[in-house]
């Protein structure tokens, strides 16, 4: 008891002051010192009766290492350059302006949920080859709630019985293969700091309109003349705990009709 009772009080030390002298960091809290002597692999507590070594905490490195299930939460986007009144433009959407896609800020969401990544040591666990797969579910939120998209042939109408609805988008999920080279700029930490770069492989194996008008809901399924493949730059920013990602496609998101590249931007919630 007496050994977690000093644990605890240890625990306090960033919400008291220090002092320093020159051979040794010294924390005083009432009549207890904590001692971290240089070169020490931990730190010492002293009490009138009492020592307690406690020793610092190694983070092994490995040459390979496996995160399962990791989870990404942001926002998907578009850079749109179509050229709307092009014949190819007008014969998809006929009447179409650049204001049909507009997308609604903070709705059109992007949730990536990978079900592994390896992290495989090259040079001194500071330069390491970063790859995994997982799916990519990328939601396109309108502003234009009265977009309908229509199949056998694709094509993209507006649709006034639609006025009002609580909900249009358009959903795109792909399975993807990321690869990326890190570089971990603190290896013997867990939650380091650094930055990844590559590129990723995404097949669209589903795709979908869905639409809420009051209490009615409609799916319609669908690949709408949406590439089969999309090829993407990929990148993440690893700031100790919190771990940001982002990826751009190379290429038109469309087979035909609209010139639009998709990206997305969010948080990554992963161990490494």
């Amino acid at each position: 008891m007496k050994r977690i009772l000093l644990l605890c009080m240890a625990a306090c030390v960033f919400t008291t002051s220090f002092s320093q002298d020159e051979k040794n960091d010294t924390i005083r809290i009432g009549g207890m010192v904590i001692i971290k002597k240089p070169g020490s692999e931990g730190r010492e507590i002293h009490t009138r009766n009492d020592t307690l070594k406690i020793p610092r905490r190694k983070y092994k490195n490995e040459n390979l290492t496996t995160n399962w299930w990791i989870v990404d939460l942001g926002f998907s986007a578009l850079n749109d350059k179509t050229n709307y009144s092009s014949a190819a433009a007008q014969s998809f959407a006929p009447g179409i302006t650049e204001d049909w896609f507009e997308l609604r800020a903070g709705k059109s969401r992007n949730v990536n949920v990978w079900f592994f990544m390896q992290r495989l040591n090259m040079i001194k666990h500071v330069v390491n080859l970063k790859y995994g797969m997982g799916l990519e579910l990328n939601n396109y939120r309108f502003d234009d709630e009265t977009i309908r998209f229509q199949k056998n042939p694709t094509r993209i109408i507006k649709d006034i019985s639609l006025a009002g609805a609580k909900k249009n988008k358009l959903a795109a999920d792909y399975l993807t293969v990321p690869m990326m080279l890190n570089f971990n700029f603190t290896p013997n930490r867990k939650e380091g700091f650094g930055f990844s770069a590559g590129v990723s492989a995404g097949y669209l194996y589903s795709a979908r309109q869905k639409t809420k008008l009051g209490d009615n809901k409609d799916q319609l399924k669908n690949d709408f003349d949406l590439k089969q493949w999309k090829l993407s730059y990929v990148g993440e920013l690893m700031l100790g705990p919190v771990k940001l990602y982002g990826s751009y496609a190379m290429d038109n998101m469309w087979d035909k009709g609209l010139s639009q590249t998709p990206y997305n931007i969010g948080f990554r919630l992963s161990n490494w």
